[in-house]
């Protein structure tokens, strides 16, 4: 591929997303993309689909898959190219799944479709993609749809569907970016497993240490353009470009970054004290699955306070309870001393102001019809905010949280994965909450822009007394924000304290695991090959689509 450009003319502000770019990628070769949020990298990449878009105008001087040139493919080519040529792992898993079928049938689709195996196979075939991924009880969670798995267990199910036709080549959007830290090892070796037998992996990643680990080659994308490229040990390790130094700079300074000391008294009526609450689902063939299991904590005014566990562990179940969104078999949930869940939602409405929800898959909360603008005005008017004071007060929530004042009229859609996380941060904070509950705040974010986020919350903590309860599987995220930290593992609480303490020396087997899986600098771990040329590059041999 040499000089691709891509041009969105169609919005109220034309965006020239790609510019000019150039590389190849040849079997058994992992080449990376790095940069920052809304840089291009994922436009860029769905443009080797034909996906960039319908209002997306795409050009290249050269655009060549399987030895065909792509630039001439209609609808019929490219349904040939996708899943079986080319499979894509999408940033936003819950989007990107289909909402009303179970995942077992969303992975047998490109199976049926490309005759991957017979039909009576289909079904073997997907539990073993499952299994593969590190999907727990694969069994059980086909059958599930994908609001009934956890955001980890939805990027898995998306991995499997991606994998299932045998692609040549895999782009993998962020494909780590919602897994704890075992899971990811996991991931990291599939893929590592995937590229030493021959498959072509374009990955975007923010994580330095995940490219690291994977890729040959690592081109850095600055305002649609690449800016740098080359082995991925000497763009690391003696970066020219200071868009590069960013990256690593803010690597650098993220594992240094550490919470704020404990500041809240400790005596009075925490904002929030939860006492033995437990959950159970029904599953099919009506078995009942506890999804969490007598948990209790409680957090005052001020303090931040980590959950961290595996995907599926019960994190985000526990957190929709704090949130009144779901109600508990048992137990019971205070806020502020009164009672807030078993309790009718007229009592609660009038206090939802003082918590608010930072979700882990923004897109889905947003209403895809409504512009920036309305996505935090409708904030703003139920706090009771006047409508002459919100436009004003919209483009300071902006600012706030690292995004342009311009960005008021775009489209969720239009917006980078890293820029809608900030825009759900900036609709969180427009009640003027006592309590974030952040679910995954920063999974989506580029490290600079997690850097500016943590920040951010550091800050607001500081100066509003604002409590956080921060549910992640980023121990370095949870590190730079939290005084506190419960470790849960399948629905229960197994370790907890200072955040301190419980990483120094980890009593329960699982947290000595999941610390023991997490990368302790930038290392080089990648298997011997020749460099990649970015451009260039011989052409492959003619293929069959």
């Amino acid at each position: 591929m040499t000089g691709l450009n891509v041009r969105f003319d169609d919005g109220p502000t034309p965006v020239h997303a790609v510019r000019d770019a150039s590389f190849s990628l040849n079997a058994g070769r992992c080449l990376a993309l790095v940069g920052e949020s809304g840089s291009g990298k994922s436009v860029l990449a769905r443009s080797l689909l034909g996906l960039a878009g319908p209002d997306a105008t795409v050009t290249a001087d050269q655009l060549r898959i399987a030895g065909y040139d792509a630039r001439s493919f209609g609808p019929r080519e490219w349904r040939a190219v996708r899943g079986r040529r080319i499979g894509l792992v999408a940033q936003d898993a819950l989007t990107a799944l289909d909402p009303v079928r179970p995942v077992g049938r969303e992975i047998a689709e490109p199976l049926l479709a490309h005759h991957i195996v017979p039909r009576r196979a289909v079904r073997a075939r997907v539990l073993e993609l499952l299994d593969r991924v590190g999907m727990p009880e694969p069994g059980a969670r086909a059958k599930d749809r994908p609001h009934q798995l956890s955001g980890g267990q939805r990027q898995r199910a998306l991995i499997a569907s991606a994998l299932a036709a045998d692609p040549d080549t895999l782009i993998a959007d962020e494909p780590t970016t919602a897994l704890d830290a075992s899971v990811q090892a996991r991931i990291l070796r599939l893929l590592g497993e995937l590229t030493r037998d021959g498959m072509a992996l374009l990955l975007i990643s923010h994580d330095l240490t995940v490219v690291e680990a994977l890729a040959d080659e690592v081109a850095v994308v600055q305002d649609g353009r690449i800016v740098e490229s080359g082995p991925t040990a000497r763009v690391l390790e003696a970066p020219r470009h200071v868009c590069t130094r960013k990256l690593l700079a803010a690597v650098t300074g993220a594992r240094r970054r550490t919470a704020l000391p404990p500041g809240p008294a400790t005596g009075g009526t925490p904002l929030l004290q939860v006492t033995d609450v437990v959950r159970t689902f029904q599953e099919s063939r009506g078995v009942r699955r506890t999804a969490v299991d007598g948990v209790s904590f409680s957090l005052r005014d001020g303090e931040a306070l980590g959950l961290v566990g595996e995907s599926g562990s019960g994190k985000s179940t526990l957190a929709r309870m704090v949130l009144g969104l779901l109600e508990p078999d048992a137990g019971s949930v205070r806020l502020a001393g009164e009672p807030w869940s078993a309790v009718p939602e007229r009592d609660r409405r009038r206090r939802r102001h003082a918590l608010q929800l930072v979700p882990q898959d923004p897109l889905s909360s947003f209403d895809p019809r409504w512009p920036v603008a309305r996505v935090i005005g409708e904030a703003l008017a139920a706090a009771g905010r006047p409508r002459r004071d919100r436009a004003a007060l919209t483009r300071a929530l902006l600012e706030r949280v690292g995004l342009s004042p311009e960005h008021v009229t775009y489209s969720p859609r239009a917006l980078s994965g890293g820029q809608r996380q900030r825009v759900a941060l900036a609709r969180a904070l427009a009640s003027g909450p006592r309590l974030l509950v952040c679910d995954e705040p920063v999974s989506a974010l580029d490290v600079t822009a997690q850097a500016q986020v943590l920040d951010l919350l550091r800050k607001l903590r500081a100066e509003l007394g604002l409590a956080t309860l921060f549910v992640s599987h980023d121990l370095t995220a949870l590190r730079g924000v939290c005084e506190r930290v419960m470790v849960m593992h399948d629905g229960r609480i197994v370790e907890s304290g200072p955040v301190a303490e419980v990483f120094a020396a980890p009593r329960h087997p699982y947290t000595r695991a999941l610390l023991e899986a997490v990368p302790r600098r930038l290392r080089a771990v990648r298997h011997p090959k020749a460099p990649l040329r970015l451009a260039d590059a011989a052409e492959p041999a003619q293929g069959r689509l």
